[in-house]
């Protein structure tokens, strides 16, 4: 079982956070009410945001009609992750009640027709930066968590995520050549998340050259980082710490001593900044501002950044205790907002809060 915190939801205000107490386990009833929410959003096609080039009139269709797959949950990437949720709440409790449910709603979405149609989609020129790079990401860590899994409708699942899986890792391999600096931003197209999960699917579906290419192009960006301004952090609507996220990826690509050096560097001052307030959780002011409901998920991306930075040092490491503790006060606060009732968030927050539960990877990747 994943161990996560207890919490509660102070009134929202301008300093409302939520408050950690004692450890409780994740159980199926969490995952049943975490599988409920998801397998609402996975076929809810509207609202939807989409962001498309278009050639012509004739081009210009409803979501599900692009997207026979992945067409809910407000936008492509939030449907990706959202069904990632779903695989990874069968695999870990697969007795639940909404197993059933899940199974077949999978099933529909992932068939063999509806991915080659998404593949070809993908495929065309004018639709190459589409969901670059964050989408590509989790659709390769949707197949990271199906691949392997002795189970005949995960291996089904599996085997129709090929033709869009070929496609979204050629695309990758096209980029990151072309993409001379990295992109350091609170939200989607953050670079270093997006190495990340790259780097976990190059290793676990055991493709040597997408791994150094990714570890090549991690260090040309990053490497040589010195004193990130982490009292930056976050801006208006950030659902990641770019700082966080650079750092979940080089503990990825530096050997343990290499790395606690790089980190010394890129946040000198990181003893004072966990404890003096510069790293804490935040509050949303407003869970039905799609925009503004993004801190939520910071709080969710700061904890499983913190936790396996943490990871990655030594046991006597001066900064693993106070870092693992830091994080823990991010997971109450995200895991707060998850459920609020209001579909701005509740589209996506389950697989913030998953992913760091569940120490995605540190225990499923990485280093």
């Amino acid at each position: 079982m994943v161990v996560c915190v207890a919490w509660s939801m102070l009134p929202l205000g301008s300093n409302a956070i939520a408050q950690s107490s004692t450890p409780v386990v994740m159980n199926a009833e969490m995952a049943e009410s975490w599988a409920k929410l998801v397998l609402k959003g996975v076929d809810t096609e509207f609202p939807n945001k989409l962001s498309l080039v278009y050639l012509n009139k004739d081009q210009i269709k409803a979501p599900r009609e692009h997207f026979p797959a992945f067409y809910g949950c407000y936008d492509w990437h939030s449907s990706v992750h959202g069904h990632w949720v779903l695989v990874r709440l069968l695999k870990d409790y697969p007795g639940m009640a909404s197993a059933p449910k899940v199974r077949e709603v999978l099933s529909r979405h992932l068939s063999e027709e509806n991915l080659k149609q998404e593949a070809a989609f993908f495929a065309r020129d004018e639709q190459k930066t589409f969901e670059r790079m964050y989408g590509w990401s989790w659709l390769l860590r949707l197949v990271i968590e199906l691949d392997g899994w002795d189970d005949a409708d995960a291996k089904r699942w599996r085997d129709n995520l090929r033709p869009l899986e070929v496609v979204l890792a050629r695309r990758v391999r096209d980029y990151l050549p072309k993409l001379t600096f990295p992109i350091r931003i609170g939200q989607h197209t953050d670079t270093g998340f997006a190495l990340g999960q790259i780097l976990d699917y190059a290793r676990a579906m055991e493709q040597p050259e997408l791994q150094d290419l990714v570890i090549d192009r991690a260090k040309a960006y990053f490497a040589t980082d010195l004193d990130y301004p982490v009292h930056y952090e976050p801006s208006g609507h950030d659902f990641f710490s770019s700082c966080w996220n650079e750092a979940d990826l080089m503990r990825r690509v530096l050997p343990g001593p290499e790395f606690e050096n790089w980190l010394t560097q890129f946040v000198p001052q990181l003893a004072t900044q966990l404890t003096d307030g510069t790293i804490a959780p935040v509050a949303v002011s407003d869970v039905t501002d799609p925009k503004i409901v993004h801190l939520a998920g910071l709080n969710l991306n700061r904890a499983w950044c913190l936790r396996s930075v943490a990871s990655a040092l030594r046991q006597d490491h001066p900064l693993k205790r106070v870092l693992n503790e830091n994080a823990e006060s991010h997971l109450a606060a995200g895991l707060a907002y998850i459920n609020s009732g209001h579909y701005e968030g509740d589209h996506w927050l389950a697989t913030f809060g998953l992913y760091a539960i569940a120490r995605v990877g540190v225990v499923d990747g990485g280093q």
